[in-house]
């Protein structure tokens, strides 16, 4: 009776430690889906329908396999987990950030294109190639790259912060890093994780 006791005080506490964990994990699939919203918006692309990929969703995961006791009755115990999350993207912060960037977008466009510019591995672009910018024009694409470098940085603490965890930042920089990649157009340039330069 008293191993019994034990066993339910430590699966109490198990929990508790779950509730506490399942509130503060880092959304993964809202920061994807928020970084496509604002990647969109911010290329131009708000009427593209992607397709969904479904193996990774909690449906169909849920489905590959029972789940151990243990998680099921966290489940049952905290329904409210289970709850699709979704990222505040809304504050005045966030939508200044993505009208300037939409703006300078524009002018990013054509260095994109002849792959002057290239995206980083890290969520920021880069100048991979002055050569293919005219020598009058270089340092105006020197300040366009700096300026958007900065928003792109403010923009992923200011996610952060408008949902309470700026804990967060780091997991939104690396998921719009890879959106930003995969929303590309096809011909842009991009750098992988070794740091090496490849055309998509």
């Amino acid at each position: 009776m008293r191993l019994f006791r034990v066993s339910l005080w430590s699966f109490t506490l198990l929990v508790i430690s779950a509730c506490v964990t399942i509130n503060v994990y880092f959304p993964a699939a809202a920061a994807e889906k928020a970084a496509d919203q604002i990647i969109d918006q911010v290329w131009g692309k708000e009427g593209e329908v992607e397709e969904t990929d479904t193996e990774n969703t909690p449906e169909s995961t849920s489905q590959l396999s029972s789940p151990p006791l243990a998680i099921y009755l966290l489940n049952q115990l905290i329904p409210s987990a289970q709850a699709a999350y979704d990222l505040d993207i809304s504050s005045p912060t966030i939508q200044a950030l993505q009208e300037t960037m939409t703006e300078r977008h524009q002018s990013l466009l054509p260095y994109y294109e002849n792959g002057a510019i290239g995206m980083t591995h890290d969520g920021l672009i880069l100048l991979r190639d002055a050569k293919k910018v005219k020598l009058r024009e270089r340092n105006k694409i020197k300040r366009l790259v700096k300026d958007e470098n900065n928003d792109r940085l403010a923009l992923y603490r200011a996610i952060a912060e408008a949902n309470q965890h700026p804990e967060w930042e780091a997991g939104i920089r690396e998921t719009f890093a890879f959106r930003w990649i995969e929303k590309a157009n096809k011909t842009w340039w991009y750098q992988n994780n070794t740091g090496a330069w490849k055309q998509k």
